[in-house]
């Protein structure tokens, strides 16, 4: 008896561990009939992904800053090429990890649409 109610507890753990995450995608896809802006969309991405390092001034070595819409705009082929690298792939963005797929196809989005602004 001792052993199954140890068993359903480590069982009870896993589901409510494996079950809770950060990861949210309904934040970053716009509906289908948005287009994807800057303001709209991409600042926050960036903001929580790049900003760490890519600020004014940059931080643990980064090359450029990506503070406003301008030097977002003028970097969005590469930022889109260096996030959609594989983590174990050189230079891949960001360090930390590969963002959530629905995040990158917003970037590329962001690309196709134009790179709006707003």
């Amino acid at each position: 008896m001792k052993k199954k109610l140890m068993y359903l507890c480590s069982l009870a753990f896993l589901v409510v561990l494996t079950s809770c995450s950060s990861d949210s995608d309904e934040d970053l896809t716009p509906p289908n009939d948005d287009l994807v802006t800057y303001d709209g969309n991409i600042s926050a991405l960036i903001g929580g992904s790049c900003l760490g390092c890519h600020s004014s001034p940059t931080q643990n070595g980064a090359p450029f800053s990506l503070t406003n819409f301008t030097e977002v705009q003028s970097r969005a082929g590469g930022i889109l090429t260096a996030i959609s690298r594989q983590t174990s792939e050189a230079r891949s963005m960001p360090p930390a990890g590969r963002l959530p797929q629905s995040a990158i196809d917003l970037v590329e989005q962001w690309i196709e649409d134009g790179t709006l602004e707003n």
